[in-house]
């Protein structure tokens, strides 16, 4: 009989190496009949476990694919609206009730102050607690406050009680940091995604604070004058809600710590300090504008010159948040202020060389181009220099920095913009005060990384 060497190729082969029998059965596989066992691996009973959802970055649609991110969203938006209404709708009310606008400013002023003094500990009682057990009580004694002042107005109190009124709504809470927050705790594995999270709530910002005057100055001249603080702190109190509810999000507290505070962190105090020079530049472009626009009889006008450098703020942040970025935030943040004292040179370039308003709104919406990216980048650092489980009360202070910034700026400002023969010489301030941010920027030594650099992205 002949050999086969089917046969022999699906005979089992033994073999021995060194101490160990090796049997491997080269045999196919046969389906087995009904009743008989099946050749399958053995099932163990393990428990699956839920990976978080991965989200690409550099798409804002992707960011709203994480559940209860539309929801948070949403609610920071409507109760972050109404603090671009406060102060105008403040001055508006008390201005037209006492006719003076000095008495209004002075209250406003002493807001601001307060503002700065308890906000960062609103901000580190978030951090500890979380956001729904804090946030909440923190705008209804806010709201409270604008409450005693329309009363106040109303009835014709006392100076005093409009300023102790007024101090009372600054226990607010940074809605924009907690928003942010969020977003750091849901990506915190996807930096290029966190880039994109941070400039859609930068342009949220600018977004806010352009309509917030102009539906404040709509509702105190059309319905009454505490019609703007009334319906402010009732659309604040509702988006807080919104946003607390959304526990899914919410990052979790840290409780009680020894932690110093973020001012003791390394780079923190420098980059606070640029956060100052940023706020100078923002509140002395806006006396100068609407000083400059009132001297050649448009004061209407200012408002709409303002709405642009907003506008061209809030599309450069979207497309900077699309922008594949590599290399250090340092750099990048040292590029944008440079870029920002070259833009805000346009305004004080045309004001010297001409009156048009219409030739200084295209200045104004270019140099408002710079404002959001270089934003960005400082929330960006902030974010790394913070240390963990700090970081609303890291945002605040530089929220805080920014208030004081402006403070300065519109009151330097207001004083060459009252010598109208000094109006374009006025427009010099917001350049200087970006030249002297970018100083202090290029003089710091980056501090060491605890968290890894950016990636480029895929």
């Amino acid at each position: 009989m002949p050999h086969t060497e089917p046969e022999r190729a699906h005979s089992p082969l033994f073999t021995v190496t060194a101490d160990t029998l090796i049997a491997a059965d080269f045999n196919p596989r046969r389906s087995k009949g009904r009743g008989e066992p099946r050749d399958k691996p053995r099932r163990t009973r393990t428990r699956q476990r839920t990976q978080p959802a991965e989200l690409p970055g550099g798409s804002y649609r992707h960011l709203f694919k994480t559940p209860g991110t539309r929801a948070f969203t949403a609610g920071g938006l409507l109760a972050r609206l109404p603090m671009g209404m406060f102060s105008v709708s403040a001055i508006l009310m008390i201005a037209g009730s006492r006719d003076s606008y000095a008495l209004a400013g002075a209250v406003v002023a002493t807001g601001l102050a307060a503002t700065a003094l308890v906000a960062p500990w609103t901000a580190r009682l978030i951090d500890r607690h979380g956001q729904a057990r804090v946030a909440v009580p923190a705008t209804a004694l806010a709201l409270l406050g604008g409450l005693a002042l329309s009363a106040c107005v109303h009835w014709d109190a006392p100076h005093w009680t409009l300023f102790a009124a007024y101090a009372a709504t600054a226990t607010f809470p940074n809605t924009g940091g907690m928003a942010r927050a969020r977003w750091a705790h849901l990506l915190r594995d996807d930096p290029a995604a966190l880039h994109t999270a941070n400039s859609f709530e930068q342009a949220a910002d600018e977004l806010c604070f352009m309509l917030g005057p102009v539906l404040a100055a709509f509702l105190c001249t059309t319905l009454f004058p505490e019609a703007g603080t009334l319906i402010g702190g009732l659309l604040c109190m509702t988006g807080v809600l919104v946003l607390a509810a959304q526990r899914a999000t919410e990052p979790p507290p840290t409780g009680r710590t020894t932690a110093k505070s973020p001012l003791r962190a390394p780079g923190f105090p420098a980059l606070l300090a640029v956060f100052l020079a940023m706020g100078a530049i923002f509140g002395s472009l806006e006396v100068v504008t609407i000083a400059y626009a009132d001297a050649r009889g448009h004061a209407s006008a200012a408002g709409a010159l303002l709405g642009l450098q907003a506008a061209g703020s809030c599309a450069a942040g979207l497309a900077f948040g699309a922008l594949r970025l590599t290399g250090p935030a340092e750099r990048r943040f040292a590029w944008s202020l440079a870029a920002m004292t070259a833009l805000m040179a346009l305004p004080w370039l045309t004001t010297t060389s001409t009156t048009s308003l219409f030739l200084l709104a295209p200045a104004l919406l270019l140099a408002g181009m710079a404002t959001a990216p270089t934003m960005i980048t400082a929330m960006s650092l902030l974010q790394h220099r913070t240390p963990k489980g700090q970081l609303n009360e890291g945002m605040t202070l530089a929220v805080t920095g920014l208030l004081g910034g402006i403070a300065a700026g519109s009151a330097l400002g207001g004083q060459l913009a009252e010598h109208r023969s000094l109006g374009s010489l006025a427009f010099a301030i917001p350049v200087a005060a970006a030249a002297l941010a970018l100083l202090i920027a290029s003089a710091q030594r980056p501090p060491a990384r605890t968290t890894p650099e950016e990636p480029p992205r895929p």
